[in-house]
């Protein structure tokens, strides 16, 4: 849903678009001002997104009210006068309506609102569902694993790290033992927090926090082994060294 507040001084012009918002399903009128400065005084209290102005108004024109503005609103100008069209633009106007206009003209301009905010809002949730996917990967302390006809829990701290073996991937567990598990290690990579742990060979998948130094070709890791650091796979293992 759209915010949005309407503003004109004129009662008829100020009717109609009150009326074309309210027949818009997507848009929700928060308030119809006749002035600039009332206008000011519901933006203190309200959230908007969308303002609606005339720009020949008395004591503060449309022009000089946006250029006040502090938040981030869609603005679509509305006048009688064409000759203030590139000024509006020069504003960030998403559109003009040339008064008189039409329902259909103010749909058209109206729609890129309305489109504008649902790509915003669609951004966010992808942002907010991988912080979340991130967060419970960071909150994992176990992982669970078939081996041997059971299911073992590992604590994913003790795993120093990982090697493929065709079908199989074998974990090598702190205390120079191993678990050998019917498990690709593509789909190993995708259950293991991705900030602990990073794919470093095409056989490879290390623990970061288990890394005591590395060379140009090896990794060598704090229980005493090393793997091999595949050239494919060299500049993201860098690139995290590089963010510490």
């Amino acid at each position: 849903m759209v915010r949005c507040i309407a503003i004109d001084d004129e009662p008829l012009a100020l009717r109609q678009l009150k009326s074309y918002i309210e027949r818009t399903e997507q848009l929700e009128l928060v308030a119809s001002c006749r002035s600039a400065v009332e206008a000011q005084g519901v933006l203190q209290s309200e959230k908007v997104d969308l303002l609606f102005v005339d720009i020949n108004m008395p004591d503060l024109n449309g022009l000089d009210f946006v250029r006040s503005l502090d938040g981030n609103y869609y603005i679509i100008f509305t006048t009688a006068h064409p000759e203030h069209a590139l000024e509006g633009f020069k504003l960030n106007a998403i559109d003009y309506l040339l008064k008189p206009f039409a329902y259909e003209e103010f749909m058209k301009a109206t729609q890129k609102v309305i489109s504008l905010v649902d790509l915003v809002e669609r951004c966010h949730a992808a942002e907010s569902a991988v912080a979340q996917n991130e967060a419970e990967s960071s909150d994992m302390e176990f992982i669970s694993v078939k081996a041997d006809y059971k299911t073992q829990l590992v604590k994913i701290s003790d795993i120093v790290y990982l090697e493929s073996a065709g079908e199989y991937v074998r974990l090598h567990i702190e205390g120079s033992h191993s678990i050998t598990t019917l498990f690709r290690l593509k789909n190993m990579e995708t259950s293991l927090p991705s900030d602990s742990f990073l794919r470093v060979h095409r056989s490879y998948i290390v623990n970061l926090k288990r890394i005591s130094s590395y060379t140009k070709g090896r990794i060598f890791l704090d229980n005493g082994e090393y793997v091999p650091l595949g050239e494919n796979y060299k500049a993201r293992f860098l690139e995290y060294f590089d963010m510490k």
